[in-house]
């Protein structure tokens, strides 16, 4: 354990609300919501997990999007994307696809499996005001690519994006500097993780019950916990006798106005309204 360590504290918890997205993929989802709208920059997190083929299958048909970045990491399956401007490629267990929507993409994402457990997360990330009309890229990265360490007395740190010690996560050129661990601990098992001061994060349980911060009571799975401000980083630790698993995501705010809609994030209305009339003539992805 790190010394002379600040955890930072937990400033909200929010309990994950069924949803469904797509063509009917089912959906639980902890940021973008009533509770928990906006973690700036992030927008919204959802955890698709079913071994039921009817809550997955229809996937999520051709769809647009502008002013903002998708991130696909995939946990169990195998799901398969499109876009409009010829990208193609297979998300597997262990994959992440970052994708920055910029001026406008249509693409799809659609399950390649009809039995058997899909399981995985889909963040949205704002883009600030002058990069929201750049052009469009994909960032596809295989399993093998995304650093992992085996911890001390068990369990795993896996980065995606940002740092944790000298491992660096593969996702880069973000302008948000993201840090996206996935953070596996056995019963008993505690990490301090830093986390860059003035940054913005959340921690979402997604396997048992987590400790995390100064928080007195546990995390349940399914929850998201709003990180404070202030402190050096988070302490997780698991919780109860099966041992936990955490996606911790920071960032660098924007601190701009986010005019929302469906599809896509802007900063006015005005350029909301731009965004829809440019998707129905067929000039978003140009």
């Amino acid at each position: 354990m790190t010394t002379n360590f600040q955890t930072r504290s937990i400033a909200t918890v929010a309990k994950g609300i069924r949803t469904s997205d797509g063509a009917g993929v089912r959906l639980l989802r902890s940021l973008g919501t009533p509770q928990v709208p906006l973690v700036d920059p992030f927008l919204m997190l959802d955890e698709f997990r079913s071994d039921d083929p009817n809550d997955y299958i229809a996937g999520f048909p051709p769809h647009p999007h502008r002013g903002f970045e998708t991130v696909t990491y995939m946990l169990a399956g195998s799901m398969e994307h499109k876009d409009s401007v010829g990208n193609t490629g297979r998300l597997r267990a262990g994959s992440v696809q970052w994708m920055t929507a910029a001026r406008g993409i249509i693409h799809s994402e659609m399950p390649k499996q009809v039995d058997g457990l899909m399981w995985g997360f889909q963040l949205w990330v704002n883009l600030p005001a002058k990069d929201k009309l750049s052009d469009p890229r994909y960032q596809d990265i295989d399993p093998g690519e995304i650093p992992e360490r085996a911890l001390e007395g068990g369990g795993t740190v896996r980065v995606i994006a940002g740092r944790y010690g000298d491992l660096v996560g593969p996702v880069g050129g973000v302008a948000t500097e993201p840090l996206m661990l996935d953070v596996g601990l056995r019963a008993g098992g505690t990490l301090d993780v830093a986390i860059a001061a003035g940054h913005n994060g959340f921690a979402y349980v997604f396997e048992g019950r987590a400790r995390l911060g100064d928080h007195e009571a546990p995390i349940e799975r399914g929850h998201l916990a709003v990180l404070d401000r202030e402190g050096d980083g988070l302490r997780i630790a698991a919780a109860g006798d099966e041992g936990t698993r955490v996606l911790l995501v920071a960032g660098k705010p924007i601190g701009e106005p986010v005019a929302r809609h469906g599809p896509f994030v802007m900063n006015t209305r005005a350029e909301l309204e731009q965004a829809f009339r440019d998707y129905q003539s067929g000039r978003l992805a140009q």
